[in-house]
């Protein structure tokens, strides 16, 4: 299973890494934003996901009584950098949607005034 995920999140890492770019002023093309934005969406969705598996495995051992605490001091420790990253992921998304809004404005400023 890790596997699995180290091979789903590489493109992801990447998407991520290009979105900071983008957001520290590299250029991209209207069509590079629509494909940053979809595929951070899409990693989004993956980590929403995997927080809230993770979250009913907790709620699943936390009602368990006979479950030991070391393996819900694992869970935590699983969930809590899947929070982390999905929180970043979505601040990313807001911000890199602020900035294609003001791309496209800028665009059509130029476009009007030739």
């Amino acid at each position: 299973m890790a596997a699995f995920r180290l091979g789903a999140a590489v493109p992801a890492v990447a998407a991520v890494e290009r979105l900071r770019q983008v957001l520290e002023d590299a250029p991209a093309t209207e069509a590079e934003l629509r494909s940053l934005l979809e595929q951070a969406g899409g990693w989004e969705r993956t980590l929403r996901g995997r927080v809230a598996a993770s979250e009913q495995r907790l709620r699943a051992l936390a009602d368990d009584t006979a479950s030991p605490l070391a393996q819900i001091a694992a869970e935590l420790r699983h969930v809590e950098p899947l929070r982390r990253e999905l929180h970043e992921t979505q601040s990313l998304i807001e911000q890199l949607e602020q900035r294609a809004r003001e791309l496209r404005s800028a665009w059509l400023l130029r476009s009007a005034s030739r």
